[in-house]
This record gives structure tokens, sequence and C-alpha cells, in this order.
């Protein structure tokens, strides 16, 4: 059964943020908010917690997953960026955004895409998550809360609680989240190609 979090929206309250991170640390999968919907999360490290959001969202070897960072640079940990590239990502940070990158070697081989050896990156503008990247002191591995046959991800953790109450760890409610999920953008090859139109304006890359 998994534990149920009611963290304040904007000012999360530091023990249940500790208590949450203390699970992940134990190799938990949670489900939590974020700035544009709710997402799966597990430490980078957890390769059990990725083959469980595989199977949660019947996902095959070519999704490309995201590392959650908690800002520029972290981010610039995990993904090779050259300066152009800088630019446009530092201009749209934090916000609804996911990059897909080329992975540094600090990225594990399992996270990456088969043939491109890219991954995803984000940072996010969300309270309750940033709350949880600082204490964690590393990205999140993550991937959208959208389950098998359904058009939008849930928004209401009291909701994703009773459906996935016997596959995550835990769940954090911060209240209603958003429905679309983030505008990804592939910069892997320098110049931006579109991927998903979401949260993110998408403008801005074309």
């Amino acid at each position: 059964m998994a534990k149920y979090f009611d963290v304040h929206p904007d000012n999360p309250q530091p023990r249940a943020i500790g208590q949450i991170v203390g699970l992940l640390r134990d190799d938990a999968l949670i489900a939590y908010p974020t700035d544009s919907c709710y997402a799966l999360g597990c430490r980078i490290g957890n390769a059990g917690g990725l083959e469980r959001i595989r199977e949660i969202r019947h996902l095959g070897n070519a999704h490309h997953f995201t590392l959650v960072c908690r800002d520029f640079a972290q981010l610039g940990q995990f993904v090779q960026i050259s300066n152009a590239v800088f630019r446009l990502v530092k201009a749209s940070t934090p916000g609804s955004y996911t990059f897909i990158l080329p992975a540094t070697r600090e990225v594990p081989r399992r996270l990456l895409h088969p043939k491109k050896k890219t991954v995803g990156v984000r940072i996010p503008e969300h309270a309750v998550t940033q709350a949880l990247l600082a204490e964690l002191g590393e990205p999140l591995l993550s991937s959208t809360l959208l389950l098998p046959g359904q058009e939008e991800p849930a928004t209401q953790g009291w909701e994703i609680k009773e459906e996935l109450d016997h596959v995550v760890d835990a769940v954090i409610d911060s209240g209603e989240c958003g429905t679309v999920p983030t505008t990804v953008v592939d910069l892997s090859e320098g110049t931006p190609e579109i991927l998903r139109v979401g949260a993110g304006d998408p403008t801005r890359f074309e």
C-alpha cells in the first residue's frame, strides 16, 4: 500500500519532504506533482524503479526517460550542451519543457535512448518538486504519469493513490495538478526539433 503525503503546494513541510526523500533513497517509486502534470519518479540508480515505470506505463526500450533537475548546474552534469544550445535551454528554464540532449557518462546506459545515446532533461517550476530535488541532492528519474489507455494524466493525488496503491510506494498530494505534459524539444543535433507540443510555448524553438 502506497504512503500518502499531503504537502503544501507553496510551502512544502520539511518533515514530509524528508520522509519522502528517505523513501526515495531506499529505492521507492513515487507519484509526484510538477509544473505540468503528475509524474512517476525514482533515484537515477534505482534500476528496479525504472522497470516498474516501464511496466506501469507499458513503455518500450526507445522511450526517452527524463532527468528532472534542480537547476542548470545540475543539468549540465548529465548532458552535453554547446554554447548555442546553452542559451536556448537557459532562457527556457525553469519551465514546462523537456530537452533531449546527448548524455554524459554520468547517466547509466539503461536510461539512454538505445541508438541516439540521448536522455531527456528538465528543470521544473514547482515548489514541491524543487524541495524534493534540493533534499535528495540528485535528479529524479521521471516519466509522465499517463497510464495505458488514458487520454490525459490524472490530476488528483487521491485518485492516483486509489489507482496505483499497489504499484507505487508513495503518492504526494499538493492539490490539483495540470493535465498538459511538457513541450519536448530535441536539441541533440543542435537544431531544435519539436517532438511534442505541450505546456511550454513552442514558438521560441520554431
